[in-house]
């Protein structure tokens, strides 16, 4: 295996990158789906260790040397890894400024709002800012078609892996397998059995797929500012969804997924009536799509997101039984999540120029805080990029501790007195949902008194 991808080859997109693509061919004047993240350190830092370091994980991720190049008379680019594209990390040195933290959030804002023209420029830019003599952030900055969470996850580990070899106190660790490798793979896939048995599953299990919305591209408003807001866990709460995360036999990510899912479930009014009673709902579920998978070593575009159907059971069911009932079914899904959401649109007759409306969306991200030897590391999520309509997202440790939990909504699609009252309404329904005996409580009446108790 090579260490790293021929500069000479010319790759094909994937699909995922096709999409964001056309994106940017329909918002070529926006910063639509910017990648950012800075990391906070405060403690005895070895500054040459720390800039070797991430010019050293900068050199072996060609994610972010991607460049892009036109094919004539072709609806989309190839892509190559360009050495020229690479970034070189920007050291900037503010602790001559009045105020260095504030001046540092500045110039990451101000480099955020630049337009990145994938046509022309890289795709990423790497600075470390020292604001005093035990203070420094590293801005990590790319663009959703070649990063996504887990990439940059992958980056702040290598890092401090680098860091840490650097002042002699462990080995260099392994690098990052080629981009090329990562390409070649999503090739093999859809070739395979896999890729058959996959597309048979969701055209089956979407056979009923009207109740997905979809979007035009290029009419997304993506100027408007959205609404948001966080919506505290307390320590009390989180140990109660741990506990009934293993009381169930569920991961507590999928614990979180399926119990704010019963929320949205009984509270949006997008949420149908079949017959009866009965309410069925899609959920967008991010899906890592990296086990077994070499992107597990490689930053790239690999997350997947896909539609799960909520629904509720028999009359009365109880959180226990939706809860078991609910976590099969997404098990079953997830067998099949590697098959990409726009193969699964155009499966389905959405063709170029539409795409999925992925909201309600719910989000865990379960990252452990960056580790950066000899300092307290705090990482600050800038942007993850556009999202559609409602959403939630989950973050905590790799165990689930330090839950938080934010909001975001569509002021066109969700009046600021209705994000109230979820804001509020969730938080109840949360704390109500881990008390002791409620597993055996109807779901939906769990969820109606969260509301009665946080009224508009």
């Amino acid at each position: 295996m090579s260490d790293f991808t021929d500069p000479n080859r010319m790759m094909p997109l994937t699909l995922a990158q096709k999409d964001f693509w056309e994106e940017f061919t329909f918002h070529p004047d926006l910063p639509v789906s910017t990648v950012a993240h800075y990391i906070e350190m405060n403690g005895q830092m070895d500054g040459d260790a720390l800039n070797w370091a991430i010019q050293k994980t900068c050199d072996e991720a060609e994610t972010l040397s991607v460049r892009f190049h036109d094919v004539p008379d072709a609806p989309f680019p190839v892509q190559s890894c360009d050495p020229d594209y690479r970034p070189v990390l920007r050291q900037v040195d503010l602790r001559g400024e009045h105020n260095p933290r504030q001046e540092a959030l500045r110039l990451m804002h101000q480099d955020m709002e630049k337009v990145i023209d994938l046509r022309s420029q890289p795709v990423s830019q790497q600075w470390l800012l020292q604001l005093g003599d035990d203070h420094w952030m590293w801005y990590n900055r790319g663009h959703h078609i070649v990063l996504d969470g887990y990439s940059m996850l992958l980056l702040e580990q290598r890092v401090a892996q680098l860091y840490l070899h650097k002042l002699g106190k462990s080995e260099r660790g392994t690098s990052f397998r080629p981009y090329s490798d990562f390409i070649d793979e999503d090739l093999t896939y859809s070739g395979s059995t896999r890729f058959a048995s996959d597309r048979a599953y969701w055209k089956d299990r979407l056979s009923g797929s009207e109740r997905l919305g979809v979007l035009e591209k290029g009419g997304e408003d993506y100027g408007v500012e959205g609404l948001w807001g966080e919506c505290p866990i307390s320590a009390k709460t989180e140990q109660g969804l741990l506990s009934l995360a293993k009381e169930v036999g569920l991961s507590w990510p999928d614990m979180l997924v399926l119990v704010s899912g019963a929320y949205l479930l009984h509270c949006l009014p997008e949420a149908a009536s079949d017959a009866g009673s009965d309410r069925v709902l899609p959920v967008w579920l991010p899906f890592m799509s990296r086990m077994g998978s070499v992107n597990a070593l490689i930053p790239s575009l690999g997350v997947n997101i896909l539609p799960f159907y909520l629904k509720t059971g028999d009359a009365g069911e109880d959180l226990n039984g939706f809860l078991r009932r609910s976590a099969r079914e997404l098990r079953q899904m997830r067998r099949h999540g590697r098959y990409r959401v726009e193969q699964i649109a155009a499966d389905h007759g959405i063709g170029s120029g539409k795409r999925f409306f992925f909201s309600p969306l719910i989000n865990v991200m379960p990252f452990e805080e960056p580790d950066i030897h000899g300092c307290d590391s705090k990482r600050v999520v800038l942007s993850n990029g556009p999202a559609d309509g409602f959403n939630l997202t989950f973050r905590a440790d790799s165990q689930g501790r330090g839950m938080n939990l934010r909001l975001d909504a569509d002021p066109a699609l969700t009046s600021q007195a209705e994000f109230d009252m979820h804001l509020r309404a969730l938080r109840e329904y949360m704390n109500r949902a881990v008390r002791p005996g409620n597993l055996s409580h109807p779901v939906e009446r769990i969820v109606q008194r969260a509301c009665e108790t946080t009224p508009a």
